[in-house]
């Protein structure tokens, strides 16, 4: 039995925008048509902000398996990736374990790449003024992903380390700001990709028709959109029960009294699908949430796996 490995050079030099995007896409259409399967994630809590996770599913289109995978936030201020880890695929036809790819760079480029598709539905067409509030890795993938599928004319980032912040502006041709405030006051996408313990964006910061992709938290507890505002958008999850059950804005809102179950208006591979209406209204905020799925890893994987992708 020959298992193929795949690196983290593969992935990145292969697993282009252009292909990412349209392969998220279609990964969300399937989750919420029924055509695959995933478990919430099993997240094991390990020393201060460090855990372990387990993710497995299946595509119905051909493939199963899981990643395996570690969060080390400490990581990044060494010049390392907060991911770590491989995911598994298994031939659907003999149910033997077939390849193993590198899960760090497939997350950063999938997490990305998931978010600009959010944004192309759910962002108003003239969107142009990004405001990314972070400044480790994904805060770079956000940029890259999302100036490779619309035209981005003004930059701004907020980081807790203004240095870190400045730096990062100064290498994305991007402006740094000195409070979350400054950074979003004129944006109409924001990303928020920060380890923010507790919220840094509320509703008083976000002007009308503003479209949010929440990425920093991806279980219950450390969230980074405060109450106001989650009950002030049209809340998109990725995954709806993944959403309902470790989604930590939600959560802190629904623990407040303040929402519903059905705030959480559906999937965003529902509005993909064209079955639940997304911006409504040009004045609407918007935001989806991401958590991150077992189907965009394998999704990638799969089409990784491919010998040819001709």
């Amino acid at each position: 039995m020959t298992i193929r490995v795949i690196d983290a050079g593969e992935v990145a030099a292969r697993l282009t925008y252009d292909i990412a995007v349209p392969l998220m896409r279609d990964a969300m259409i399937a989750l919420s048509a029924g055509a695959t399967k995933q478990l919430l994630r099993g997240i094991i809590d390990l020393n201060g902000e460090d855990a372990f996770g387990v993710m497995p599913g299946a595509l119905d289109s051909g493939g199963f398996g899981a990643k395996l995978v570690s969060v080390f936030p400490g990581n990044v201020a060494r010049g390392g990736m907060a991911h770590q880890g491989l995911v598994v695929m298994f031939d659907p036809g003999t149910g033997a374990p077939a390849a193993v790819v590198d899960a760090g760079e497939l997350t950063a480029i999938r997490t990305a790449a998931a978010s600009a598709a959010a944004t192309i539905a759910l962002a108003r067409p003239e969107a142009d003024h990004l405001a990314i509030l972070g400044t480790g890795e994904q805060a770079r993938r956000h940029i890259d992903a999302i100036r490779a599928t619309r035209t981005v004319r003004r930059l701004t980032i907020w980081g807790r380390d203004s240095k870190r912040a400045a730096k990062l502006a100064e290498e994305t041709g991007g402006e740094a700001s000195f409070s979350v405030r400054e950074a979003v006051a004129d944006a109409d996408i924001i990303c928020t990709v920060t380890a923010a313990a507790d919220p840094i964006l509320s509703a008083m910061d976000v002007r009308p028709g503003t479209h949010i992709n929440a990425v920093g938290s991806s279980r219950a507890g450390p969230a980074e959109i405060a109450n106001d505002l989650v009950i002030h958008a049209r809340f998109f999850a990725d995954h709806r029960a993944g959403v309902l059950a470790q989604g930590a804005e939600f959560l802190r809102a629904k623990a407040a009294g303040l929402i519903d179950d059905a705030h959480v208006l559906g999937e965003i591979g529902e509005v993909f699908a064209g079955t639940l209406a997304g911006r409504i209204s040009s004045d609407d905020v918007t935001i989806y949430k991401s958590l991150g799925s077992i189907v965009q890893d394998l999704a990638c994987a799969k089409w990784l796996c491919r010998v040819n992708n001709e």
